[in-house]
């Protein structure tokens, strides 16, 4: 980077830590440090919700998704809308009528400890680990800028995560977080106007997008079915957006504390549901902006020459090793590849406003055959890096579009589009982080200390506890380096793996009255966790065909279902629980 992109970068995020030291003043108690006191307006819950979400993860690995995968990702987020009402007519009521400080506790009032103790935990568990590879995500940009060692890079931007968490608690986040979403988006604006005015003059916006549709790139809605079989395995398409993503949505927004905090803070009930609400409007078109992002620098690298490999770091070790002569080789056959996809798809803008349908077609078929011959060739460059001798990151999904940023962008932008990442993780990890924390004191210290501690020894306890959980995501974050295809599915998986049993146990909650028996609960949801994990594994082994969206609802029918048996095999002794 140039010294105008440092100082715009320095700038930038000085500019948003100022503001919000300046606008965190709190009182020292847990009210103001996790819930800003329960005085925010619903713009800045909505904006605190989508901050909270959209993290570096977003804008860092969804265009390379859509490059990779095309754009079908965005259909697992369209059961989100529809969770967003029912969150709003059955879960914020409760957790406001019990002015409670974590969701968990409406699990006592209605069950018993244990019960919350067990779904408070599950929480712990897969919230850390996902902000651990969350935490990663911005690693990967220093460690690309600056050629650091890549575990460095964690302890450093983990260190300063750490800080910005303990500078204002929640109500520091909200008000960063609305500063941090203008700047994400105007960013991600400019970035996707540079992908179009970069493209040859002959080439427009609407050709870009034929080119990127005829190779794949804008299957936006795809229905899961394969020659009259659905493909359970499949991640992608519009009923496992539908079920499993409205699963998944309903367990992150209305059980995850990380999501449950930002609306907490709401000063009323109805502030509460507005947020929510608009979150449910505004993140799918949200979404599908930035997904087409990817789309369009796929046809960007068709007529500007792409790395074989978009991890320089792993490429850089691949030059150094006994594959050299081969990688030498393979770049001189994609380079003749790219050169021809070039000329062909020259052609195809040229034919597009043409009735010459037939050399169209033709083109377009060679274009797709020249295509598979250089994804081929970079199966090939993986291999090698996967090898034994090197052992390395063989993904390079998370590295497209900023490899982009830093190859194409002019001086200036290109600080301004790294602040944005930096700003996106600060945002969505302060958060999380947050969350464990306040789940921590509240669900388990606070419940098991015999001592009562005053409002301000409580609150240093919030600051020790935050910074335990900072630590412990740095650590998961050294292991995040083959997190799976990209970051952004990784983090849905790990949720995957927990929000389903957590989600049943609330639904158990709200709407299954009858049962009544904390033990049944508690057991019905460690056996559907361990079924989860089974059914995982065996997903993960190929032994069973099935994607990762559908062990949410597994998930919830599990609990639902070993709760009811248990249930009848123990006595009733719970106390009933009135909404």
């Amino acid at each position: 980077m140039s010294i105008l992109d440092w100082l715009v970068l320095a700038v930038i995020l000085t500019l948003v830590i100022a503001y919000g030291v300046y606008k965190s003043r709190i009182t020292h108690n847990l009210e103001g440090f996790f819930l800003s006191n329960r005085s925010m307006p619903w713009g800045l819950v909505l904006l605190s919700i989508m901050g909270t979400q959209a993290s570096a993860i977003t804008f860092l690995s969804a265009p390379g998704q859509a490059y990779t995968d095309g754009m079908r990702f965005v259909q697992y987020y369209f059961g989100l809308p529809l969770a967003m009402i029912v969150i709003c007519i059955f879960f914020v009521p409760v957790f406001r009528k019990l002015k409670v400080y974590t969701a968990y506790e409406f699990l006592e009032v209605r069950f018993d400890n244990k019960t919350r103790a067990l779904t408070s935990f599950l929480f712990l568990l897969q919230r850390g680990l996902s902000t651990g590879v969350s935490i990663f995500a911005p690693s990967i940009i220093l460690s690309s800028l600056l050629g650091w060692n890549i575990y460095y890079t964690n302890l450093f931007m983990g260190g300063l995560l750490i800080i910005y968490t303990l500078s204002g608690g929640a109500k520091a986040v909200a008000y960063t977080q609305q500063l941090q979403l203008f700047i994400i988006l105007s960013a991600m604006f400019v970035a996707a106007v540079i992908v179009v005015q970069k493209l040859p003059g002959r080439v427009s916006f609407t050709d870009a997008l034929y080119i990127s549709g005829k190779l794949g790139k804008l299957n936006v809605i795809t229905t899961g079915f394969e020659n009259g079989k659905f493909i359970w395995k499949d991640q992608y398409n519009l009923i496992s957006g539908l079920i499993g993503g409205f699963f998944l949505a309903l367990s992150y927004f209305g059980t995850d504390q990380s999501q449950v905090g930002r609306y907490l803070t709401a000063r009323s009930l109805t502030q509460s549901r507005m947020g929510l609400l608009m979150n449910g409007f505004v993140k799918v078109p949200m979404q599908f902006g930035i997904l087409l992002i990817g789309a369009l620098l796929f046809t960007f690298y068709i007529f500007y020459d792409a790395p074989i490999f978009f991890n320089q770091v792993q490429l850089k070790k691949l030059q150094q090793s006994s594959y050299r002569d081969s990688l030498q080789i393979a770049r001189q056959h994609y380079q003749a590849i790219q050169n021809e996809k070039k000329a062909v798809a020259a052609g195809i803008s040229a034919l597009l406003h043409t009735k010459a349908d037939a050399k169209k077609n033709e083109a377009i078929d060679k274009l797709k055959y020249l295509q598979l011959q250089s994804d081929s060739l970079r199966k090939k460059v993986k291999d090698w890096i996967r090898s034994s001798e090197i052992r390395g990151d063989d993904n390079d999904t998370n590295y497209i579009f900023l490899r982009f940023v830093l190859d194409h962008l002019p001086e200036g932008l290109v600080g301004l589009l790294i602040a944005v990442i930096f700003l996106a993780s600060w945002g969505s990890i302060a958060a999380a982080i947050n969350s464990l924390a306040s789940s921590s004191v509240v669900d388990f210290h606070k419940r098991y200390a015999s001592q009562k501690k005053s409002d301000e020894k409580e609150f240093r306890l919030s600051r020790l506890y935050t910074l335990g959980w900072g630590v412990f995501c740095i650590i998961v974050a050294m292991f995040a380096y083959n997190a799976g295809n990209s970051l952004i599915e990784a983090v849905n998986v790990l949720g995957s793996l927990f929000y389903g049993v957590i989600l049943g146990v609330f639904v158990v909650a709200l709407f299954f009255r009858r049962i009544q028996n904390g033990h049944a609960v508690f057991w019905g949801a460690l056996v559907a966790e361990l079924l989860v994990l089974v059914i995982f594994f065996l997903s993960r082994q190929e032994k069973i065909q099935l994607g990762f969206l559908w062990l949410n609802p597994i998930g919830v029918a599990g609990v639902i279902l070993f709760s009811s048996l248990f249930q009848a095999a123990f006595k009733k002794t719970n106390r009933q629980y009135v909404a």
